[in-house]
């Protein structure tokens, strides 16, 4: 979508009474669409889920994006605190079942927001993967939500095409080769051809859940 399209759907939403929130995890390639939404509404805010496990330069980072572009954060966290996440060997779950880390920190984690509001702006791209190349602009969410990805039919190249045009920042550890990046124990610098390759890195895992348990 164009972003007069992408404007032209958001403030129909708004002008039908919709509750919209995006979501985002801060990485370089995250930043357009928060750009877009800026410069269309700057009061839609922003889910942040601070899973705890975090980059310190991603929480950094976090805070300079949404103060350059005027925007809100809706800091989403667990309710089961970071030192009851352990298995029953007191390992936490990101080591002996990230799927389970995943749920708690994520997908569990989300579902207030939904619970509150109409429309779930979101990011993610076709290109990326398998399972994201199967979704839809729209798609329906748990909670009666509704998920939108304005963004669905970019490539990597529109996304650093516009990241040049207006001189947006790029996530820190990007210089020293880290893409994709999420969770601190679950994220590993990679090659060139797959930019989501360094995450959970030696695991046959691609997602968290939130692009495959949050959708109808």
């Amino acid at each position: 979508m164009l972003f007069e399209e992408i404007q032209a759907t958001i403030e129909r939403m708004k002008h039908d009474g919709k509750r919209l929130f995006v979501g985002s995890s801060f990485q370089t390639h995250s930043i357009p669409l928060l750009h877009i939404i800026s410069r269309i509404d700057q009061s839609i805010p922003v889910a942040f889920i601070n899973t705890g496990f975090h980059f310190p330069e991603t929480m950094s980072f976090k805070d300079e994006v949404l103060e350059s572009l005027g925007l809100t954060a809706i800091n989403v966290q667990s309710m089961i605190p970071r030192n009851q996440q352990r298995d029953s060997n007191g390992q936490f779950y990101f080591t002996s079942d990230p799927d389970r880390c995943c749920f708690i920190n994520k997908t569990q984690a989300l579902e207030p927001v939904l619970q509150s509001h109409d429309i779930w702006i979101n990011g993610i791209r076709a290109d990326q993967n398998a399972n994201r190349r199967n979704m839809k602009v729209f798609q329906d969410a748990p909670f009666g939500v509704q998920r939108f990805h304005p963004v669905l039919d970019w490539t990597g190249k529109m996304i650093y095409e516009y990241i040049e045009e207006y001189s947006l920042p790029r996530h820190p550890l990007e210089d020293q080769g880290y893409l994709s990046i999420g969770c601190e124990p679950c994220t590993r610098k990679l090659d060139l051809s797959n930019d989501r390759g360094g995450r959970w890195f030696g695991l046959n895992k691609s997602e968290c859940g939130l692009h495959t348990d949050l959708v109808k």
